[in-house]
This record gives C-alpha cells, structure tokens and sequence, in this order.
C-alpha cells in the first residue's frame, strides 16, 4: 500500500506539473484548435488527478463519503465546464480551468483533513457556482453600475460597522457573524464593493479634492477592519487601494505616500496589539516561543521540510500538528504531504489567474471595468500573498485564506464571485458591447 500511495503521489505531482505548463503554453502563437485541445488536456489532468487522490483516501479508512464526494465532484465538473460556456460565452477557458483545479484540490486536501469540513465546502461551493452562472447576465443587463460609487462607499462602511458592533470573536479577530451555528465573514464581500466603489468614483473624476475625500472613505473601511483586528483583510483593502488610484491618476506619489503612512500604521498596531506582537515575535524566532505564540509557524515549517520536493504521500503526513490547517495553514499541509513541487505548481496557478486577470482589465475600454478588473486581480493575487508568506515565515502570518483551497465558506464564495465578475466583464468585452458603452460615452463627453 505504500507502494502505491508513494507511486500515486509522483504521478499526481507529474500531472499537475503538466497542467501548470499548459497554462503557461496555451497562448503560444494564435492556432485555435491548438488551444482548445490544450484546454481539453487541462481537464483531463483536473479528472485524472481528482480520481487518484480520491482512490488513495478511500483506501486510507475505507470511507464511502469519499466515494459520494468524488462522484459529485464529477458532476459538478461537467456541469460547470458546459454551464459556464453556455451563460459566458466566449469565456476564458483557462481561468475556468484554474479555478476548477484549485477548487479540487482544497476539497480533496479537506477530505484528507476534515470530511466534514469538506462536505460543508463542496454544498458551499456548489451553490457558488450555481450563483455564479447570472453574474455575466448581471453585468450585461444592469448598465449602470458605474454610477453607483457612493452608494457602494456607504453600503461597505454600513456593512463592515454592523459586523463591529454584533460580531463574534473566532481566533483573535471580531469580524465574524454567527447565526445559528452558521458563520461567515461579510468583509470578504465587502472588499468586492469596495473595488466597485474606488473604481466607480475615482474613473469619473480624479482631481486632488475627489482623491482626498475617496482616501478618507477608503479609510474609514481599513480602520474598522483595524479594529476588528482583522489585520490581514485590511492589508488587502489598503494595498488595493493604493494601486488602483495609482492606475487611475498615473501619480506615483500617491503610491509612496501611501506606503509610508502605512509603514508607520504598522507600528502603530504593533504597538497598541499585543495579538500583532505575538505574530512578528513568532515571525522572528516561532522556536523562542514555541509554547506561548509560534507553535503554529513552527510546526508549518517542520511540515515543508518533511514533504521534500515530492512529498510523503497523500495520507502520509501529519497535518493535525498544525493548529488551524484547514484554513489558514493548509498550504503547509499540501508541502508536507504532496511535496515542494507540487506546492509550487500552486503558485504558478495563482500567478497565471492573476497574468489573466491584468490582461482582461489591459484590453477592456471602459475605464470603469478596466479598473474593476485590475482591483479584483489585486486583492487575489495579495491574499495569496498574505496567505503562502505567513506559512513560509517569509512575513508575520496575518490569518489570511488560501483563495479556493483552504477552509473558509465567505472565502470560497466571494473568491468564485469574484473570478465571475472578471469572466463576466470579458465576455462582456469580447461581445463588443463594452467597447459600444465606452464610445457613447466618448461621444456624450
């Protein structure tokens, strides 16, 4: 048996390499039955190694929800790929791709973890997908959403305050609300508001009055997640911010100034929470505190060097040493059991979404989704960022998900919401009506 497990594992780590240099193939010269069959390939590497990780947890305790799982995932699978095609059509079938392997693999690496984290994240994502399918339709038939900035400014601040003053404190941060047992975290949606509101406003006018009262609402949405000490997911909020005004108004200055006064906010928190202490003291030397506060950096990166390049095998390691590795440490856990390589290849997944979604936000005309676009890219790119970086201690752990993999219901849903919007705009794109709205507007103006 293992034996097999260890033979399964370099075949699972071959197949996604493969898959990853397709992503990266695809779009060499412009043949597209070339394309298209590399698409194809993709999904069978999707299928192939959902099918081998699924056998080998079988065989590990013998469970049939394993087996119920795999055949739903099946269905969802195909289901998806025809679905999505037919409500988007002239969809990026990569970023289809890659957001149906990075959903594979944190089901079945939550099905190695936890089976019943995994069966509450396969109904979540399932109905995320199906959700998902009218936002192209959303975006098509509401053509004013440009317009609302202030109203999406006013429903975020509205939103992240009522959290403030009802919610419930899970793991150092106060940013979670809890109703009859089901929990969720609306500030992983309001940061998909908050890109509509920065986009909307800042793309009509951008004159040094609009930037300060823009940069003081902006404001108002960080400070709130400071004081929910969701650290991480203000971060996000605030880097996203800076880079999309800087896009907008070509001011590199505000980038920097930006980036200063954020320095020194960081000090600031570093002082007045004693949570943000235990984190960079564990950044620092987790083995100096192991008892008190860096336990779970240490044991992340005892669980990386054990994997190796290849891995111990699927069910062969010990993710349970980790303190909250269904979420915030599962990228540990893929390290230690399926190894280096294939931890890497993850990487190179979230870096080729991102290369596509700056591709789709270069090419739209209207300024507004150019910018929704690039916002949405950022904050997805950053969360993995925050979340492979406090894993690896390359930076203090902020308690950020891993997009589509780790444990987390708001995540997985807003992550698909968002990964349909950019879908939607460059359908939307490709459909020429964009570029028909932005030169009405040029011609109104």
């Amino acid at each position: 048996m293992n034996t097999i497990v260890g033979l399964c594992g370099y075949i699972i780590v071959i197949l996604f390499a493969l898959y990853t240099f397709f992503c990266f193939t695809v779009f060499r010269g412009r043949n597209r039955e070339r394309a298209e069959k590399i698409y194809k390939r993709q999904r069978v590497c999707i299928f192939l190694i959902s099918a081998i990780a699924h056998v080998i947890l079988y065989f590990m305790d013998y469970d049939f929800r394993v087996v119920v799982l795999f055949a739903l995932q099946v269905i969802v699978f195909f289901v998806a790929v025809h679905m999505y095609q037919i409500f988007y059509k002239g969809l990026s079938k990569l970023v289809l791709n890659n957001m149906l392997m990075l959903l594979m693999i944190g089901i079945f690496m939550l099905e190695r973890i936890n089976m019943e984290y995994a069966m509450k994240q396969s109904a979540i994502a399932l109905g995320g997908l199906i959700f998902c399918i009218f936002i192209p339709i959303i975006i098509k038939k509401i053509p004013f959403l440009d317009r609302l900035g202030w109203q999406y400014a006013i429903l975020g601040i509205f939103l992240l305050a009522v959290v403030f003053l009802f919610a419930k404190e899970i793991n150092g941060s106060k940013n979670w609300i809890v109703i009859k047992g089901i929990r969720f975290q609306p500030s992983e949606f309001v940061k998909i508001i908050f890109v509509f509101f920065i986009s909307g406003v800042l793309t009509r006018r951008h004159n040094f009055k609009r930037v300060v009262v823009v940069s003081a609402l902006a404001a108002v949405h960080v400070l709130i997640l400071v004081i929910e000490k969701d650290l991480g997911g203000a971060l996000i909020y605030f880097i996203t911010y800076l880079i999309v005004l800087t896009a907008v108004t070509g001011n590199v200055l505000y980038l920097i100034s930006g980036l200063s006064g954020g320095s020194a906010a960081a000090v600031i928190a570093y002082k007045l929470f004693t949570h943000v202490q235990t984190r960079v003291s564990a950044w620092r030397d987790p083995w100096s505190i192991i008892d008190s506060g860096g336990l779970q950096v240490a044991q992340s990166l005892f669980a990386i060097a054990t994997g190796g390049w290849f891995g111990m095998g699927l069910g062969r390691g010990l993710p349970g040493k980790i303190p909250i590795v269904e979420s915030d440490f599962i990228f540990a856990a893929i390290s230690e059991e399926l190894g280096g390589i294939f931890a890497i290849c993850i990487l190179l997944v979230y870096i080729s979404c991102f290369i596509m979604f700056v591709n789709i936000s270069i090419k739209i005309k209207k300024p507004f989704y150019k910018f929704v676009a690039l916002g949405l890219g950022i904050q997805f790119i950053f969360q993995v960022f925050l979340g492979v970086g406090g894993v690896t201690k390359f930076i203090p752990s902020t308690g950020v998900t891993l997009p589509l993999i780790s444990y987390g219901g708001s995540s997985v849903l807003s992550t698909l919401i968002l990964f349909s919007i950019i879908q939607g705009i460059y359908v939307l794109n490709g459909s020429g009506e964009e570029v028909k709205e932005a030169e009405n507007e040029e011609t109104v103006g």
